[in-house]
Order: structure tokens, then sequence, then C-alpha cells
């Protein structure tokens, strides 16, 4: 288990702000998590994931492009399946980003622990991912690496998309689309567009991403077999995918069509998120249980497209930041 490795100083810092770190949980490439404590001014006590990121130890490329483009994201980001970020701030080398803990680890755990996932139960899930990524593409913002571990429970079992470490905004200053150039994610989730090796559009790649998550919760197993990248690509353009024996007669073909649309290897045929939730489907009422936005979600959506009217260029240029990034937040985490 590695132990807490915060200096007099940092400790300090840290509860001065009213944090406290408990434990650690876990570590990513250029980063740590840790279980925290927070205290509010009120004296009410919110337990919490504080990932540590030291850029002292990072490669300079995700220094200067990848971070920052993390941090210009997470600022943005208010809506309940998504992570809650509630606060970020530097202290020299190191990024401080507290968010809300998921009590119930992630997807793919869940998944490995119980096995597949009931369709009933995709539907609630689904429904919420989409709304999720309807947003953020709303917002001009690509995830670039959804998949099951990224994607976590909380104590109630809903789910909110987490990690942006890949995300970026895919218009540029007049407005127009950036293809994206860098091969981001895991190769089990990337569509065929990636693989390829050539500039694609972001958005449509996070759909089939989506679509993995949900063949990977009905069934138990990746789509595709990814020994090889080869072998890969071969099997997403001819849609070589096979629901296991078991699974297939139970999965009724209204979620089939779902996988169907998502795993559309042409992506200027896959469905967007949009699509995918809306009643022209065909569809709808069979695989999302609730189809109208509840008031959370729709002040989200409506947030977004009106920052999206704005066309603010702050976050093609984002200002140096230092200390304080984002304060402590009255946001709500809605969704528990």
């Amino acid at each position: 288990m590695t132990e807490i490795n915060t200096t007099t100083s940092e400790e300090n810092t840290l509860h001065t702000k009213g944090y406290k770190l408990i434990k650690f949980v876990g570590e990513g490439a250029y980063a740590k998590v840790y279980l925290t404590e927070y205290v509010s001014k009120d004296n009410h006590k919110f337990t919490l994931a504080c990932k540590i990121i030291e850029t002292s130890k990072a490669p300079k490329d995700f220094v200067i492009k990848f971070l920052p483009r993390e941090i210009d994201v997470l600022i943005r980001l208010n809506h309940p399946h998504l992570v809650h970020i509630h606060s970020i701030f530097q202290r020299k080398t190191k990024y401080y980003i507290f968010m809300r803990y998921s009590e119930n680890g992630d997807l793919l755990g869940y998944i490995l622990k119980n096995g597949c996932v009931s369709e009933n139960q995709c539907r609630v899930w689904m429904r919420q991912l989409a709304l999720g990524l309807q947003y953020l593409h709303e917002l001009e913002i690509s995830h670039r690496d959804i998949k099951c571990e990224n994607i976590l429970l909380t104590a109630n079992f809903n789910v909110k998309i987490s990690d942006f470490g890949f995300s970026r905004f895919c218009v540029d200053d007049g407005d127009e689309p950036v293809l994206s150039e860098t091969y981001c994610g895991s190769m089990s989730y990337a569509a065929p567009e990636i693989l390829r090796g050539k500039p694609y559009l972001p958005k449509p790649s996070d759909l089939w991403s989506l679509g993995v998550v949900l063949f990977v919760m009905l069934n138990k197993s990746m789509p595709f077999d990814d020994t090889r990248m080869k072998k890969l690509y071969e099997q997403q353009m001819g849609k070589k995918y096979r629901f296991r024996s078991r699974v297939a007669s139970l999965v009724s073909l209204e979620c089939k069509t779902v996988v169907k649309h998502l795993l559309e290897p042409d992506p200027g045929l896959r469905h967007n998120a949009a699509q995918i939730l809306s009643s022209d489907v065909g569809i709808n009422l069979l695989i999302f249980l609730f189809v109208a936005l509840n008031a959370v979600e729709a002040t989200a959506l409506s947030r977004a497209k009106e920052e999206r009217r704005r066309l603010s260029n702050t976050h093609k240029n984002p200002p140096k930041r230092q200390g304080d990034i984002l304060e402590v937040t009255n946001r709500k985490s809605a969704y528990r």
C-alpha cells in the first residue's frame, strides 16, 4: 500500500483549506488518488477523492498540452452524470483536484464482481451516460477516453463519467471543427477511425466507445479481439461482434439495435448522443425508462447551450493559473 507522502508544509496548506488526506486508493500514469476528508466552514464533513498530479515527474508533453486542457475542461463542467469537481488548486509542482468520492468503485469492477448487467439496469445507466456525453458535446468538448474504468458508481448506483485527462475542445477560434490527431484512450475502446492513424472527428469516437461500454455491460466481454490492432480493425469494419449464446437470447432486439447504431464503423452514420436519446430512433420507450429530462438535467443542458452560444474564446488561450484554480463550489452534486 502506498503511504501518504506529503510534507508538513503541504499538510498545513491542505488543513487551512479544510482538507485531510486519509488513505491512498489508486494511481494512474502521473497521478495518485487519495480518500480525503473535507470540513466546510460551517463544520460539515464530506468524503472526497483527491487526485494529486506531480508535474515534475510527468512528461513535458503532458504538462504543456494535456494537463492544461484537463484543468480548463474540469472548471467548466457541472452535470449530474459527470464526476462533480469540488475544487482545484496548484501548489508548486503539484495540482490538487478534489472531486466527489464514488463509494461503489468503477463500472469495470462492478461487472467483474457481479457479471453481466441486466438490460433494465443498462437502460438507466446508458441514459445517464448518453446525457453526460450530450452535455459535453454541446460544450464542444470530447472526452476521448470513455471506458468502463472511467465510469464511476455512486452510493445509490448512479453512474458518472470521470477522468478527463485526454479531453479536448472540438472547435477552433473560428468555430470550425478541429480534427484530433492524437491516439487517445484504450485500444479496446478505440473507434476504427482512430486505429487508421489519420486525423479524426473526436465526438463520434466517444459514441463508439459508449457502444463498447454497452456491449461489455450486456455481455461481460469485449466485442472484438484486441490482441492485434490489424485484426481488431478488420473486425470493427466488418461489424464482426457477437453476443455470447447464453446472453443473445436474453437481450432484446431494441437493445441490440442501440449497439448496432453505436458500433457503426462509419463515423458519419454513427448515431450521436441526441439521436440515441431521441424518440425517432424508434427504441426510446424500450431502452430508456425516463425519456423526459428532470430539472437538474434540463438546467445543465440549458447552461451548456447558452455557453456554446457565447462562443467564448477563453478556452482556446487559457490564462496561466497559480494558486486556487477552482475554489470550493456551492454547486450541488446530484444523484447520490
